[in-house]
């Protein structure tokens, strides 16, 4: 599963670059890096019944190619409910962002996760959508919702709240 990790990771760096190389020369290409960190309320939602829920947290980075596409990673940590502790959650995902205002940003996330319980770990395709609001002109505040794994035994989501600094 790692190996489809590592495939699909390469795969979004060359479409990032093709992408890139397609907006046009350098003088008019300007990526945009940034930096976030979130609350991370997470969710364990077992088939056979009982979910488990906690706290963690998350750290956000990416680059915005343009306006409407950019990669973005995340790790994430922390929480334990019964038997049920995250240990660690790695991902790449390819970003797609509509503006509504100048202000005001709608987005969606697809790639693929590696999230480390204490008893498993998994790797699977990733998926999400989120919101953003600028309340300076490099700070941001955030939500968004993610499906990390959904497995045959269970599912992991999160919703997280946060802020991004743009550099």
């Amino acid at each position: 599963m790692k190996t489809i990790t590592i495939s699909a990771v390469s795969a979004a760096l060359l479409l990032a670059a093709a992408t890139a190389h397609a907006q046009g020369s350098p003088m008019n290409y300007q990526p945009s890096p940034y930096l976030g960190g979130d609350a991370m309320f997470w969710e364990l939602d077992p088939d056979e019944g009982g979910s488990f829920d906690s706290t963690g947290l998350r750290l956000r980075g990416g680059v915005a190619f343009n306006d409407y596409f950019g990669l973005e990673g995340h790790l994430g940590t922390g929480g334990s409910d019964g038997p049920a502790e995250l240990d660690y959650l790695a991902g790449v995902y390819a970003k797609g962002t509509l503006p509504i205002a100048p202000e005001f940003r709608l987005y969606g996330l697809a790639g693929f996760s590696e999230v480390d319980f204490d008893t498993d770990d998994e790797s699977d395709f990733s998926y999400g959508a989120g919101a953003e609001f600028d309340v300076a002109p490099n700070l941001a505040v955030g939500a968004d919702y993610m499906r990390y794994l959904d497995e045959s035994n269970y599912t992991f989501d999160a919703a997280s709240l946060g802020m991004t600094f743009r550099f």
